[in-house]
């Protein structure tokens, strides 16, 4: 058989078109059978969600007092008192916002708050809440609302600055109180997930407000008001915010991310619901490890979203031999998105290291520059890591063929996650 070009012109594509239609079947089936898998896992562990968190504790840093919270029930009950004592304004944006218990209880407070004159504005994502009953989202007339739509203009021609999904989750209150973190709106975070996020009172509150601010005034709908652009009050750099814009392709918390990592000389702690690195981020952390840094990673031992776990795992045999150490947290979903570099710089924000988040998703990340802010995310850090186990490098190098065949097929997706 002769290899002509007449041949290769009808032969070919043919071939490589089976070809991509084979492989995408066998990603579709590892995918199936691994959340198969994953939901009989689920049923078996139901009862099993149990994990340790700590009291709110709240740090001065340049006149900003600032309170971490690792619970959700304890967060929602604070988060709704600040908007019970609002006077003038509430700026509400959540990724997730259930129409549960606890989603009832805000819709209950925003609706409260708008009829005893406050201005109530409130930014929702609708892919995210496409199995929340379109009811619920049917607020007092006086509540400005955002639905940032599902179907944007981007995605016939896959343009990034038009594709990402609102990931953020923001409430400022009278432009005095601030919340940020990882905790979505609903019944299921309040006390089944291990998550972390901010309550932040005085200047930096305006950190939060302006990543709200611009946000509604570039996506709101015609017939809502524009908010008044406010510049700083005060300024100080120990507290700042990272905002991801993909609509001016703007991804600050991946640079943030890394100036933090080239930097460290001691210790990178971090804590990720998804952690799927790009190859710059992987390699940053392996050359911190390699010149002697305390590189160390917790993530769940099974999250929500099994199919990235296995795309994960492709990354635990570099890791680990480049000498990151790995927890895998049991019991719980941990769904918290945080970082503490040598005891004088954390992150707290709604960014998970993926894809998705680095360059695709709206996103805010807080900076934080305060040796004593970093010893607390140190010791949340310990906290988790005793309700985690190691996974060593014997016991990865032990997997079974199957599993390892199962990663490979799963691999490719990491541009969608």
């Amino acid at each position: 058989m002769r290899l002509t070009p007449a041949f290769v012109r009808r032969h070919v594509p043919r071939a490589l078109g089976w070809s991509l239609a084979g492989g995408a079947a066998l990603q579709v089936a590892a995918a199936a059978g691994v959340i198969a898998v994953d939901e009989l896992r689920k049923r078996r562990d139901a009862s099993e969600t149990r994990f340790p968190s700590s009291e709110p504790r709240t740090i001065d840093i340049a006149g900003t007092s600032v309170t971490s919270y690792t619970r959700g029930a304890t967060l929602y009950d604070d988060m709704i008192e600040a908007i019970d004592s609002a006077t003038e304004l509430v700026l509400l944006e959540s990724f997730i916002f259930k129409g549960d218990e606890v989603g009832r209880r805000f819709k209950d407070a925003l609706e409260r708050a708008s009829r005893r004159g406050v201005s109530v504005y409130l930014i929702y994502d609708a892919f995210a809440n496409l199995v929340v009953d379109p009811a619920f989202f049917r607020f007092d007339h006086r509540i400005h609302v955002l639905r940032f739509p599902v179907l944007r203009r981007g995605l016939l021609h896959f343009d990034l600055r038009h594709l990402g999904r609102d990931h953020r989750k923001i409430l400022v209150v009278d432009s005095r109180i601030g919340f940020v973190g990882g905790y979505n709106i609903g019944d299921t975070y309040a006390t089944k997930w291990r998550d972390t996020h901010l309550r932040i009172v005085g200047p930096a509150v305006w950190e939060l407000e302006d990543a709200f601010v611009d946000f509604w005034n570039e996506y709101r709908p015609r017939r809502e008001p524009a908010l008044d652009d406010r510049g700083a009050r005060e300024w100080d750099s120990r507290i700042e915010a990272a905002r991801n814009a993909p609509s001016r392709l703007l991804f600050p918390v991946r640079g943030l991310y890394l100036g933090a990592m080239e930097r460290a000389h001691d210790r990178i702690w971090i804590t990720q619901a998804y952690f799927i690195p790009d190859g710059e981020i992987l390699g940053t952390l392996i050359k911190a490890a390699r010149r002697g840094v305390d590189v160390r990673l917790i993530v769940p031992e099974y999250s929500n979203h099994v199919v990235a776990d296995w795309v994960a795992r492709g990354y635990f045999q570099k890791l680990l031999e480049g000498g990151v150490r790995i927890w895998l947290y049991r019991n719980a979903m941990v769904h918290a998105k945080t970082a503490t570099v040598d005891g004088r710089w954390s992150t707290v924000g709604t960014a998970n290291i993926d894809r998705l988040s680095m360059v695709g998703n709206y996103e805010v990340n807080l900076a934080i520059y305060s040796d004593e802010m970093a010893s607390h995310m140190e010791e949340i850090f310990a906290m988790d890591e005793g309700n985690s186990r190691e996974l060593t490098r014997e016991e990865w190098a032990s997997r079974g063929v199957f599993v390892r065949v199962v990663e490979a097929i799963l691999a490719p997706l990491y541009p969608l996650l």
